[in-house]
């Protein structure tokens, strides 16, 4: 009952119950079984944090094979809270990379491309000191602390970099390409405001330049077209945009599979008309979560 009411609403599982089941169940003794359960998966879940927070966390001596790279990405979403509009939650995955023969569209030629695999999830109405011991928790159980080789791909927001460097000191720090175009986009909006043609010919011709990491030169140009809000972004993320070597490494470049996470998370909680109070919307996130990456079993178990 509380798995089905990760998937749907509760309306739609009394109906799956009336139609598949042949049982009578209304959709208010579903909602009160998933706040029940959900405030035992929220209690486990916070004790668990404060078990392994990093204040307490003992790391084994013996690393983990550097042959299983893996990966961080961090993204946030929009849901309605009841009485205060709409506020952000933020979302973790970690995976494991996997590599895999592709066509490159340009060259034709047959080249390995990173994806990210076995996808895990966690999700945190807040902020930043919020979201951090729950993700760090994710990360303990992935073995993230004993993985020599693991990365984190995100857009370019503060709060991301800043926690990073609190949790995964180690890891490469790469901005998504995508979020990296867009900028780059908006830069060329903004150097030529009434010529468009001038605007995609200098985007299409400065995306290359983008791509083999030159980042600085393009922060360089901007700055002299006294555009400094536009340049910071590439000077500020200079290093976390070498994305012809981070390729080339088999590090994933794009975010997608947070961004993909996120989409999946508002499914459930962002549909028509949908209002959650602070506490249901905290416990659907991780019930959200637990089934997304198939782990709803062990945690209700647990």
């Amino acid at each position: 009952m509380v798995w089905l009411s990760a998937q749907v609403t509760y309306e739609a599982a009394s109906a799956i119950f009336e139609r598949i089941g042949h049982c009578h169940i209304p959709s208010v003794s579903i909602w009160r079984q998933t706040q029940k359960h959900g405030q035992r998966l929220e209690q486990t879940a916070q004790q668990e944090a404060v078990r392994v927070s990093i204040e307490r966390t003992v790391l084994a001596g013996q690393r983990e094979s550097q042959q299983r790279r893996k990966g961080i990405s961090l993204d946030g979403g929009m849901v309605n809270i009841r009485g205060e509009g709409w506020k952000e939650f933020k979302v973790g995955t970690i995976f494991e990379v996997e590599q895999r023969w592709e066509r490159d569209p340009q060259t034709q030629e047959l080249v390995q491309v990173p994806h990210g695999v076995d996808m895990v999830y966690t999700a945190v109405l807040g902020g930043p000191s919020d979201f951090a011991p729950i993700l760090w928790r994710l990360a303990v159980e992935q073995h993230i602390p004993q993985t020599d080789d693991t990365s984190v791909t995100a857009d370019g927001a503060e709060w991301i970099w800043n926690l990073t460097m609190d949790l995964f000191p180690d890891s490469l720090q790469i901005v998504d390409w995508f979020h990296a175009c867009q900028h780059l986009s908006q830069a060329a909006s903004a150097l030529f405001p009434d010529d468009l043609g001038r605007a995609k010919r200098w985007y299409a011709n400065t995306l290359d330049d983008l791509f083999h990491g030159s980042a600085a030169s393009i922060a360089h140009e901007l700055e002299r077209a006294n555009l400094p809000d536009c340049a910071r972004y590439f000077r500020v993320h200079q290093r976390r945009m070498q994305y012809q070597e981070f390729r080339e490494d088999g590090y994933p470049i794009g975010s997608g599979t947070v961004e993909s996470g996120v989409k999946q998370f508002k499914t459930r909680l962002t549909g028509p008309g949908m209002r959650w109070s602070r506490p249901a919307a905290r416990q659907m996130l991780l019930i959200r979560a637990s089934v997304l990456d198939r782990s709803f079993d062990t945690r209700w178990a647990a």
